[in-house]
């Protein structure tokens, strides 16, 4: 696949989170995908954890988005970089919450093989829940 093609894999992607549409999410990415969430030095890592992660996403985190916004892409032969504001009604008595995200969609051969979230702790914890609990360090990750 072009780079091209894979562009196009990863705005399908994005778009799907965006629809809240957990089978297309899924279909974009590879069979092992390996999620890392930085600064936090954590990692996700097979399909099976990635549809435990979207699912909470999708119907815990999602409804608590107040509005969004893409600040900027970026592009080069290993992925495409996503700056995201996001506001949730998460503060106390119904307030709203500004939280800043960097997502790298990461090229796999065919589809995405995976992401690189860089955010505060407190979004990280919203955005996956309890899949949480069960990354591992980043350190402990083994390349394939």
């Amino acid at each position: 696949m072009t780079t091209a093609d894979l562009v196009a894999v990863a705005h399908a992607h994005a778009q799907a989170e965006a629809d809240g549409d957990l089978a297309t999410t899924l279909a974009t990415l590879e069979d092992d995908p390996v999620y890392e969430l930085q600064p936090i030095g954590r990692v996700l890592r097979g399909i099976d954890l990635a549809k435990r992660y979207y699912e909470h996403f999708f119907t815990t985190f999602q409804p608590l988005i107040a509005d969004y916004a893409m600040r900027a892409e970026w592009l080069n032969d290993a992925g495409l970089l996503q700056e995201y504001t996001i506001w949730t009604t998460t503060g106390d008595g119904g307030a709203v919450e500004r939280h800043d995200l960097i997502g790298i969609l990461t090229f796999g051969t065919t589809k995405l093989s995976g992401e690189r979230l860089y955010a505060s702790e407190r979004l990280l914890r919203l955005m996956v829940g309890p899949v949480l609990d069960e990354a591992v360090a980043v350190a402990n990750l083994r390349q394939p």
